[in-house]
């Protein structure tokens, strides 16, 4: 068994969180000792404990982490921005490569596997030298891409793809996220198989819509019993 992947989408607002969420979830359904991380998250609001994101609150919630939030989500930004934007805005957060790294390795030192969601897609700028697809290098981890089922999921997805084999790093399969069965068309329905077709990567599923879900309001929908139905734990988990 792998000890961990790496999450990553075509996009921002694929469905990243909720895909995560969903394969969290089903893996300790499946009696996986599972951890879940965000590196770096944007757009977080302000608490009187802080700085904290929807996506994360939403992740822990998925599995009921008792993980320290420092550790899962250790660059937290308010701004809605790229981080490395972030800073042009005048936010004085570091981004520090080695702390996120060290805090990837405790979680891997207290969990059997290790889900990492990553912040919109490969090319988002950290710092102005470092990219999201550098961080996964030094993490050492595969990837799954998560896109969108309509218009534009081709070439998103094929770019993401190439993009990562060509810096080195092993794509384990793509997820199409957030398919409407009653709102489909031709697009909707042949875009896995041209995907898979033409990257030569695998499918591990198609992740139906759930109305049900609500990150906001830590609603988890039905989105873990979809997740075990649709998608490909196996192959998650062996990579």
């Amino acid at each position: 068994m792998k000890k961990g992947i790496f999450i990553t989408g075509t996009d921002t607002d694929v469905g990243k969180t909720i895909v995560t969420a969903g394969i969290a979830g089903a893996l300790k359904k499946k009696g996986v000792d599972v951890a879940i991380m965000k590196p770096v998250a944007s757009g977080a609001k302000k608490t009187a404990g802080g700085l904290i994101s929807d996506d994360v609150r939403f992740l822990m919630h998925a599995i009921g982490s008792t993980d320290d939030v420092r550790l899962v989500n250790p660059v937290v930004l308010e701004a809605p921005v790229a981080p490395w934007a972030a800073t042009l805005l005048g936010d004085g957060t570091r981004i520090d490569p080695g702390a996120i790294k060290g805090c990837y390795d405790q979680l891997s030192r207290l969990h059997d596997f290790t889900l990492v969601e990553g912040i919109g897609g490969l090319l988002v700028p950290l710092t102005e030298k470092y990219w999201v697809l550098d961080m996964i290098k030094d993490l050492n981890l595969s990837v799954v891409v998560v896109s969108r089922p309509g218009l534009g999921a081709i070439n998103h997805s094929l770019l993401t793809i190439r993009a990562a084999i060509s810096s080195g790093i092993e794509v384990m399969g793509f997820i199409i996220s957030g398919r409407d069965e009653m709102n489909s068309g031709d697009a909707t329905r042949t875009n896995p198989a041209v995907i898979e077709t033409l990257s030569r990567v695998p499918l591990l599923g198609v992740l139906p819509f759930d109305p049900k879900v609500d990150i906001l309001n830590l609603e988890l929908g039905d989105v873990v019993a979809l997740t075990w139905k649709h998608i490909d734990l196996q192959k998650i988990l062996a990579g």
